[in-house]
């Protein structure tokens, strides 16, 4: 902590302006234009971040099965619901593939550009 001790506010805000005083008047307002600049880009970015998320409900429907019903129903069930999941994954599949052929354009055609 020896260190925090040798510092103090007023020697550093005279030290900074003694610095300034001695660069030219076109380097002051570069560093003044350079410092408003920099604190828009991060005030849009801060204002920009804050993106206000529609609340939206997250049910979750749980089916009730009874106790005795039997291992065929059971399979039938198994089957209807691997039928849905197997209808699911083609759709996920094709909208993957097609997704695939857009940025395989996209590529073909700045390959073609040169980048």
């Amino acid at each position: 902590m020896t260190f925090l001790r040798f510092f103090s506010p007023l020697r550093a805000i005279r030290d900074l302006r003694r610095y300034l005083a001695g660069r030219p008047a076109y380097e002051i307002w570069f560093l003044m234009l350079a410092m408003v600049l920099t604190l828009v880009v991060i005030w849009a970015f801060v204002k920009d971040s804050n993106i206000a998320v529609p609340y939206k409900r997250n049910i979750i429907y749980v089916e009730s099965w009874p106790l005795d019903r039997s291992d065929e129903q059971i399979r039938a069930q198994q089957k209807i619901d691997q039928a849905k999941k197997h209808a699911q994954q083609a759709e996920l599949e094709k909208k993957r593939k097609k997704r695939q052929e857009e940025f395989k354009r996209l590529d073909d055609r700045l390959e073609k550009w040169g980048i």
